[in-house]
Formats: structure tokens, C-alpha cells, sequence
């Protein structure tokens, strides 16, 4: 699991950023965004996928989390 952070940039869309390999891709993307339940997989504009776990959403971004890779495909 890497420690990843989530913003949004000037259109509204969320920011995908991973520290570790200096990874920035939007998400396509979020499996559950509801104020409840706000997370799950994440389908980024690379290609490339990651889970993290469902959260009520957050009051305010950026937010950094712990997330897992589910599919390849990055630059």
C-alpha cells in the first residue's frame, strides 16, 4: 500500500498524486461518492486503477490516504 494524495484542480476534478514515483493522473473515476460513503476504486485517466477504502467524504481536500494498486498501466 502507498500513501497517496487526492485535490482537486481548477476544473473540480479530482487529482490523483503518488510522492513515491511522482505520479500525477485525474481520476476518471470513484467508485462510492456519496457523503456516507466516499472511495473504493479509483480509475485514473493512465489507465491505471487503485482501491482505497470507502471514507464518509471528506469535508475538505486535499486529503492524503493509504491506497492500493489494482492495475498497471502507468507512466
Amino acid at each position: 500500500m502507498a500513501n497517496i494524495m487526492i485535490r482537486q484542480n481548477g476544473a473540480g476534478g479530482l487529482v490523483f498524486y503518488l510522492p513515491k514515483r511522482d505520479l500525477e493522473a485525474s481520476i476518471e473515476s470513484i467508485e462510492f461518492d456519496t457523503p456516507e460513503k466516499w472511495g473504493g476504486e479509483l480509475k485514473l485517466d493512465n489507465g491505471g486503477s487503485y482501491y482505497i477504502d470507502p471514507v464518509a467524504r471528506p469535508a475538505r481536500l486535499p486529503i492524503s490516504v493509504r491506497a492500493r494498486r489494482l492495475g498497471a498501466a502507468e507512466d
